[in-house]
């Protein structure tokens, strides 16, 4: 039913029932930007920078951060309320594990065991869900007598010691910028969410997590941070949502200088929105959640929702070239970026101009689009916002098999004409799926049982073959209205049956809740990750099956008894999709899991290549997949990204690491 967005929560709030999210009180606006500071040179000298340079504006560090303001009359933000998250993160947030402390999945026993997601923050939670359990002993041998629960918090004394370089602390402390060296704050941004880094969390610790944590409130005090560190030769990574899935976020462990982790969240402001423009300008270090509620109030929305949506930070986004469930229509993180404003050890680094296209030489947004933080940080973006959709609808397509799932998709794409987004999940993710749907009464028993006899016997489409596309429409009611027309045509073209609203709303809901659910297997046994890729039209299918064959073989050349591989497509293209895979095995026998994970997904990885697929569609590189970039770019290209490094970061003071191993001072 359709329904206007102004009378209503955003999109993502309707799944999201996050009790603190409105109630967070203004609180005044971080200091405008102070003097001070100064630029590094490649031989370490102090020297000023403020002159432009093929469209590229190089400010001073003492200059006062004047974005390019709209020629229309922006509206200004001069309160802006509270990040949803604290500076301790760990009070709200699962310090060894995915997402909120009151949301997770817990095991009971009554006559049977069950499993149920506790809180409210999300619309499955406080639910029994009385199918999951079974689903999980069956497909993956958990035993729920078998419970390995994780180690407690590590005490002071059990975290490596902070190795302090006391001038760059007493400078800190002199220019009033927050810190800590408090051992919760250190672990906290020490890591990542690949399986070894949580693995590691449960099990032991990081041989090397940062020195200290620093909180710059504005563009200034990254400036004068990054001239201390540069000065007093310290390490910083920087550190937005804490997200990263590809180990971006570890300490070097050969690193012998201080690291500092210079954590965003505290630049969470909107500094303006230029209505006639539709465009604004954003403090880098706010969350996805915090910067849609600040926009609805004024009628907008990015559009862009990854699926880490709730915790990864717009800086993240752009320094990953991060991807949205709705890229359809608003675009990827690229297609939003108007501008970017980044402080490296060579000085400020931002394009003058702000017009919606400009022709003037290689564009610097593409040094740091992707950048991982191995260049500078991230401190401003100008980006494309839109007014809140009128008209929001779900929609869902069970098609007989896998293959005719992807002929549709690709059609769809063919004529342009995807919805916000569309995605397709294989028969082994629609299985799981529905272990995951609440107890649905009486009414729903039999509703569920008319749909499936029609499914199964009027139409004859095999259960263990079958698999469904769920939909957003997102328009006026117009084009919701022809979008639907159009697609589900195309998709009883191609064997489709439409399966309702609730499938839909249901599958965009999960994306959210799916990631807890790794925190559960690790209690009884069972590791899990995900990976991506991008590939052609035409080896989309082949790349889903031989991956997923690999992996099994894999598995059987293991005798690992016990798996779950499965694949979605997720984003379309001209040109070719998004994959997206889950892997969970039981390790239990295995002396060493996460290395028996990293080998097969290894061998998964070198499959997806094999197949033309990419190395990664919207997760990255970071250490994680360094291995490959050398079947990524020839020689010559990647020497120009280690030419930009170099440039920008003559001293290695971004060390995290990614992209590139072994970057020489020179």
């Amino acid at each position: 039913m359709a329904s206007s967005a102004r009378d209503r929560l955003s999109v993502i709030q309707r799944h999201l029932k996050c009790r603190h999210g409105d109630e967070s009180k203004d609180s005044p606006a971080a200091q405008g930007d102070g003097d001070g500071g100064v630029g590094h040179d490649g031989n370490g000298e102090s020297t000023r920078k403020g002159t432009h340079k093929g469209g590229v504006r190089w400010e001073t560090a003492s200059a006062k951060p004047s974005p390019s303001g709209p020629a229309t009359d922006p509206t200004p933000d001069t309160r802006a309320p509270l990040p949803t998250l604290p500076k301790r993160r760990q009070e709200l947030l699962k310090w060894n594990g995915w997402g909120y402390k009151d949301s997770k999945f817990v095991v009971s026993k009554d006559k049977d065991y069950f499993v149920s997601f506790t809180g409210n923050r999300y619309k499955i939670g406080n639910m029994v869900l009385p199918h999951f359990s079974s689903w999980v002993k069956e497909t993956l041998g958990v035993n729920f007598d078998d419970c390995t629960p994780p180690q407690p918090p590590p005490q002071a004394q059990d975290l490596p010691q902070p190795n302090v370089q006391q001038e760059f602390l007493d400078e800190v402390q002199n220019l009033g910028i927050t810190h800590s060296l408090d051992g919760e704050d250190r672990v906290f941004r020490a890591h990542g969410h690949t399986l070894a880094e949580i693995f590691t969390l449960r099990e032991g610790m990081f041989p090397r997590i940062p020195d200290l944590v620093t909180w710059p409130k504005n563009h200034s005090e990254v400036e004068k941070l990054v001239d201390l560190a540069c000065r007093h030769q310290v390490a910083l990574i920087p550190f937005g949502g804490g997200t990263s899935v590809s180990g971006a976020l570890l300490c070097p462990e050969e690193e012998s200088r201080m690291i500092v982790s210079l954590d965003t969240s505290q630049m969470c402001r909107i500094l303006w929105v230029d209505k006639k423009n539709l465009t604004a300008r954003i403090e880098a270090g706010i969350i996805g959640q915090d910067l849609e509620k600040q926009l609805r109030v004024q009628g907008y929305t990015t559009g862009h929702e990854p699926d880490s949506y709730e915790f990864s930070s717009l800086g993240g986004w752009v320094a990953t070239r991060a991807s949205g469930m709705k890229k359809n229509i608003y675009g990827n993180i690229e297609d939003l970026l108007i501008q970017v404003k980044v402080v490296t050890p060579r000085g400020t680094v931002e394009r003058y101009t702000a017009g919606p296209r400009v022709s003037a030489g290689p564009d610097v947004h593409h040094f740091i689009l992707g950048s991982e933080g191995t260049l500078g940080v991230i401190t401003e973006v100008t980006m494309k916002i839109r007014p809140l959709p009128v008209v929001q609808r779900y929609g869902s397509i069970v098609f007989p098999d896998f293959s005719s799932g992807i002929s549709c998709m690709r059609e769809v794409a063919l004529h342009r004409c995807q919805p916000a987004s569309i995605r397709l999940m294989d028969n082994e993710q629609f299985k799981f799926g529905h272990a995951l749907k609440p107890p649905t009464g009486l009414m729903g028993l039999f509703s569920d049982g008319i749909k499936k006899l029609y499914i199964t016997k009027v139409r004859g489409f095999n259960v263990n073959t079958m698999c469904v596309a769920t939909l957003l429409f997102e328009g006026s009611e117009l084009e919701v209205s022809s979008q639907e027309k159009r697609l589900y045509d195309i998709a009883l073209g191609n064997g489709g049956i439409p399966a309702g609203e609730a499938n839909g709303q249901r599958g965009y809901m999960l994306t959210f809740v799916i990631a807890y659910i790794r925190d559960l297997g690790f209690d009884y046994g069972i590791v899990a990750e995900s990976f991506e890729t991008s590939v052609p039209w035409d080896r989309v299918y082949t790349l889903c099956h031989n991956v997923k064959h690999r992996i099994k073989s894999e598995c059987k050349e293991r005798r690992i008894k016990h798996t779950f591989v499965t694949c979605r497509v997720t984003q379309t293209y001209d040109a070719g999709a998004c994959v997206y895979f889950y892997f969970a095995f039981n390790y239990r026998g295995l002396s060493d899991p996460v290395h028996v994970y990293e080998e097969i997904e290894g061998n998964a990885r070198n499959e997806i290549l094999a197949c033309g697929g990419s190395i990664s569609h919207h997760h990255g590189i970071g250490k994680v997949r360094r291995q490959w970039m050398s079947q990524t770019f020839s020689e010559p290209s990647l020497g120009a990204i280690r030419a930009v490094k170099q440039y920008f970061d003559p001293e290695n003071i971004f060390a995290n690491g990614n992209l590139l191993a072994g970057h020489k001072v020179m």
